[in-house]
């Protein structure tokens, strides 16, 4: 059985100090990445330079969550650039699959994301070409914002296809994760818990991530702790 993968999210971090901030939660498996273009959701962040900075200053392997418009001419170059893990928005392309496929050839996972307010069964079909499936549990654009619960009902229906091996893939989670609601989540089946303001917003962000996955290995039925 797999352990709980915990994703701080560098969006709640300190900008000026991005090394130490990934340093600071060295133990995390993957560093999340918030890629917004001020076009698919109304705020602005950072883009692939910043990415190519942090990882030539991190080991920890990077979660690009891409919120822009026109996946497939920018995400590529995040895979192509050393990402693990590239995401972007089933909302802003006609062709997911097109965009899947180059993130894969780029040499990076491909991960598909939707809002809250997007139905996951008009992409079960496709859902083959994918690495990762990230179920937002906020509207996305913002940071601090409250979980929304209702999305859970999308994380148990692709866990329940993940598990009868119909498919093959993470559910990951983002969105107002922490220690109230980490639980519920993994109870509902996700893998992987992004997780902003609830490790940066603690005095040691190290030990917010350590707390984190316990509560998600003791909720969940088909994690089990880290050795």
């Amino acid at each position: 059985m797999a352990h709980p993968m915990i994703a701080p999210s560098i969006l709640s971090a300190d900008f000026a100090r991005l090394a130490d901030e990934a340093a600071a939660v060295a133990d995390a498996h993957w560093l999340h990445v918030d890629v917004m273009d001020a076009h698919f959701v109304p705020n602005l962040t950072l883009g692939l330079p910043v990415v190519q900075s942090l990882l030539k200053a991190t080991d920890i392997p990077l979660d690009c969550h891409l919120m822009i418009e026109d996946p497939g001419r920018w995400a590529p170059p995040y895979a192509e650039a050393g990402a693990h893990n590239v995401t972007f928005h089933a909302e802003a392309t006609d062709n997911p699959v097109a965009v899947a496929r180059d993130i894969r050839a780029a040499g990076a996972r491909a991960g598909l994301s939707v809002k809250p307010g997007t139905p996951i069964e008009p992409y079960l079909e496709i859902l083959k070409e994918f690495d990762t499936l990230l179920v937002m549990s906020v509207e996305p654009g913002f940071g601090g914002q409250s979980f929304i619960p209702d999305v859970l009902d999308k994380a148990r229906a692709i866990r329940r296809l993940v598990d009868a091996g119909e498919l093959t893939l993470l559910v990951e989670i983002d969105g107002g994760i922490n220690a109230d609601t980490i639980e519920a989540a993994a109870e509902a089946g996700v893998d992987c818990f992004v997780a902003g303001s609830a490790v940066y917003g603690a005095d040691d962000p190290g030990e917010a991530v350590r707390k984190l996955r316990e509560r998600a290995a003791h909720a969940s039925p088909h994690l089990t702790p880290a050795p």
